[in-house]
C-alpha cells in the first residue's frame, strides 16, 4: 500500500548557491557531508560542502561526461558517463572502475541517470538526446539493472526516452521518468532486484521530467518545469521554483530537508519543510 498523502506543502525557502554552470545535471549527496554536481557540458564533477557560506569548487575533471550520480552505503559514487557511454564507480581511493559499457557487443546510447538500493542492486537509464541519438547502436532506450555480482540485464525497452531514475523508501518499487510522455512509471521491485508490472504513475507531467526524488512522506519531486511535488498517490501538490526549467534535484544537509536543484541558470538549495528520502 502507498503512503497516505500528507497533503500540500505550505511554504518553502530558496536560495540560488551557484550560477556559472553550463549544465548541471547529476547530483548525489554523500553521507560525510557533502554534494558532487555533474557539469555535463564542462566535463566536471563540482562539490559543494553543504553550508550557505561555502562555494561550489571544481572537484573531478575528465569525467567522460558525467552525468547520473549515486552513493551506495559504502561510499562509492557510481557515475553515468554520457560521452564514453558506460557506467562507472569511483571509489574513496580515486580508483575508477568499469561496471558496463554496452549490450551483447554494442555500446549504450548515453547512460543518463543512475540509483543504487541499499541491497547494491543498481538502476540506470539509456536515452539519447541530441547528438547522442546519430550514434546509436542500441535499438531501443533501456532501463537497466546491475546486479551486485555484476551481472546486467534490461528491465525495458522503451521507443520513448527514460530519464530520471530512483526507489522508494523500503526498496520495494523504482520509478523512472519518460521524459517523451511527460510521465512518470513505476515497477515493482523483489527481494532479488528484478523489476515487473510497469505502470503509469503520474501523467502530463508540465515541462520535461528529468530528476525524480521522494521525500520521508512518500511524495515525488520531478524536475522538470521548476520541481513538481505530488503526493504519493501522484497528485499534483504545488510546483518549486516554477520559473526555472529544472533538469534534476536530489536532497541533502544534515538535516536531509535541503532540496539541491540543478536548473539551466543555475543550482539552487530549497527548504520545502520535510526530511528527504536517501537514495541508497
Amino acid at each position: 500500500m502507498p503512503p497516505q498523502d500528507k497533503g500540500a506543502l505550505r511554504t518553502y525557502e530558496a536560495e540560488k548557491i551557484a550560477d556559472h554552470l553550463q549544465f548541471p545535471d547529476g547530483m548525489a549527496w554523500a553521507r560525510a557531508g557533502f554534494l558532487v554536481v555533474a557539469d555535463v557540458r564542462r566535463n566536471r564533477l563540482f562539490r559543494y560542502e553543504g553550508d550557505p557560506r561555502s562555494a561550489l569548487r571544481p572537484w573531478r575533471d575528465n569525467d567522460g561526461g558525467a552525468s547520473g550520480l549515486a552513493y551506495d552505503l559504502e561510499e562509492r559514487l557510481y557515475i553515468c558517463e554520457s560521452a564514453t557511454r558506460r557506467v562507472t564507480r569511483l571509489d574513496a581511493d580515486g580508483k575508477l572502475e568499469t561496471l558496463a559499457d554496452g549490450y551483447q557487443g554494442r555500446k549504450f546510447n548515453a547512460p543518463n541517470d543512475i540509483v543504487v538500493r541499499r541491497d547494491g542492486h543498481v538502476y540506470f537509464t539509456d536515452p539519447a538526446f541530441g547528438s547522442a541519438d546519430d550514434r546509436r547502436e542500441v535499438d531501443f532506450y533501456g532501463v537497466w539493472h546491475i546486479s551486485p555480482k555484476g551481472d546486467l540485464n534490461v528491465i525495458a525497452k522503451w521507443q520513448t526516452r527514460p530519464n530520471g531514475i530512483t526507489v522508494s523508501v523500503d526498496g520495494k518499487m523504482l520509478y523512472v521518468t519518460d521524459s517523451d510522455r511527460h510521465a512518470v512509471v513505476a515497477f515493482d521491485l523483489d527481494r532479488n532486484g528484478s523489476a515487473a508490472g510497469q505502470r503509469d504513475l503520474i501523467k502530463n507531467v508540465s515541462g520535461v521530467p528529468g530528476g525524480i526524488r521522494t521525500d520521508a512522506d512518500g511524495r515525488f519531486y520531478v524536475a522538470a518545469k521548476g520541481v513538481a511535488v505530488y503526493s504519493p498517490q501522484g497528485k499534483l501538490q504545488r510546483t518549486l521554483l516554477e520559473s526555472e526549467n529544472a533538469s534534476n534535484c536530489t536532497f541533502g544537509g544534515g538535516d536531509l530537508e535541503s532540496l539541491f536543484v540543478a536548473a539551466r541558470s543555475g543550482l539552487y538549495r530549497v527548504r520545502p519543510g520535510v526530511k528527504g528520502a536517501l537514495q541508497y
